[in-house]
C-alpha cells in the first residue's frame, strides 16, 4: 500500500488492503482463466471475503478490472480540486493537473497493475463498455468542478478540452503498454508526447494523395 496509509486508522488500512488484494486477485485470475470465466465466487474465495465485503468496495467485475486506472482519474478530479488557476490556456491546466495526477497514483505496483487491467480491456468487451462509460462520468464531473472553481464561458470549448486529454492520455496508454518494461517515468513521456502532438493535429491539412 501507499506509505500514507501507514497513517490511517487500523480500520482504514484494513479496508485498503482487502480492496487490493481483491484487484490483485482479479489480475491474476482474469489472466490465467479468462475475465468471463472467473466468477465472483473465484474472486471472493481468492481473498477469502463474502460477496458482501466485495460489493462494498466494488460495483462489478468491471470494476475491480479497471481500478488502477480509475483510480487515476479518481486522483485526476481531485487534483482538480487542489490546484490553484494560473495564467495558462485551459488544456494546459488539465495537461499539468493529469501529470500531477500520475505521479501521486503510480506508486507501490500500480504501473503493472495499470498495464494489465488495459491490455485486458483490449480484449474484454464488457470491461471496454465499463470504461467507456467510466470515461464519461468523469469527464462530466471534471466539467463541474472547472465550472465551480474556474471562470469558464458556457459552451462547448471546456467539455472539448476534457474530450482532448482525454484521448492523449489513452494514445500515450496504448504506447506504454507496448513497452517491454512499465515504469511511470515512460508513462509520462508517452503523455507529454501526446501532448506535444495535439497542435499540429488540430491544425493538421487535409491532402489529397493522388
Amino acid at each position: 500500500m501507499p506509505d500514507v496509509a501507514t497513517h490511517l486508522p487500523l480500520r482504514e488500512r484494513k479496508k485498503l488492503r482487502t480492496r487490493q488484494a481483491l484487484i490483485d486477485t482479479a489480475l491474476d485470475l482474469f489472466a490465467e482463466r479468462g475475465f468471463d470465466r472467473t466468477t465472483l465466487d473465484d474472486l471472493c474465495d481468492g481473498v477469502e471475503i463474502s460477496k458482501r465485503t466485495f460489493f462494498r468496495n466494488f460495483a462489478s467485475k468491471e470494476a475491480v478490472a479497471m481500478a488502477p486506472l480509475q483510480d487515476l482519474w479518481s486522483a485526476f478530479l481531485e487534483q482538480l480540486e487542489r490546484s490553484e488557476p494560473r495564467n495558462t490556456s485551459l488544456l494546459e491546466f488539465l495537461q499539468e493537473a493529469l501529470v500531477a495526477a500520475v505521479r501521486a497514483t503510480a506508486i507501490d505496483g500500480w504501473a503493472h497493475r495499470a498495464t494489465r487491467s488495459h491490455q485486458l480491456a483490449q480484449h474484454t468487451p464488457s470491461m471496454a463498455a465499463h470504461n467507456l462509460q467510466f470515461c464519461d462520468q468523469t469527464t462530466r464531473s471534471a466539467l463541474l468542478v472547472l465550472h465551480r472553481e474556474l471562470d469558464l464561458p458556457d459552451d462547448l470549448r471546456p467539455r472539448l478540452a476534457l474530450d482532448i486529454l482525454v484521448a492523449a492520455f489513452h494514445r500515450a496508454l496504448d504506447t506504454w503498454t507496448t513497452r517491454t518494461t512499465f515504469d511511470t517515468v515512460d508513462l509520462l513521456t508517452d503523455l507529454h508526447a501526446a501532448f506535444a502532438a495535439i497542435p499540429g493535429a488540430v491544425t493538421m491539412t487535409a491532402k489529397i494523395s493522388r
